[in-house]
């Protein structure tokens, strides 16, 4: 926990300019970041959790309309999740804020109609799977999880 403590610290002031009363983030990867990211603010805390492979709100929560909402992740790659997650706000009338990330895996490539902001931008080279250079197709294929 000191050290999401530390990378919440960290990121912040690139939050600065965003004003929001709640912080939504889509389980699992965005639950202990985002809980510390209202905690510092002194926000209130929500989530949404997949169901049926579709994020949805539930144990309860609720949003209200007008109510501001940023949305905080661990690691976005292309970002579809956060799209999730800022549709489940509109929807429930409320309004999106921001989204603020740790890591954007897509070095910046994955926009949304919000303000997004990160501590680290990072890209690596993707190839279709039936065009992958021999040194990386020997690797064996593993799915750690989500």
């Amino acid at each position: 926990m000191a050290a999401v403590t530390r990378l919440t610290e960290l990121l912040l002031p690139k939050l600065a300019g965003l004003k929001f009363e709640t912080v939504l983030a889509p389980a699992m990867g965005g639950l202990v970041i985002g809980q510390e990211v209202a905690r510092q603010t002194n926000s209130r805390y929500i989530f949404v959790e997949k169901e049926n492979n579709a994020l949805v709100m539930r144990r309860g929560f609720k949003i209200a309309p007008g109510e501001r909402v940023l949305v905080v992740e661990d690691v976005v790659t292309r970002g579809g999740r956060v799209v999730e997650a800022l549709n489940i706000v509109k929807a429930c009338g409320g309004t999106p804020a921001g989204v603020a990330m740790l890591v954007d895996r897509s070095a910046g490539a994955a926009k949304f109609e919000v303000p997004a902001v990160s501590l680290l931008e990072l890209s690596f080279p993707t190839w279709p799977a039936d065009q992958l250079p021999p040194e990386i197709a020997k690797l064996p294929v593993e799915k750690p999880g989500s």
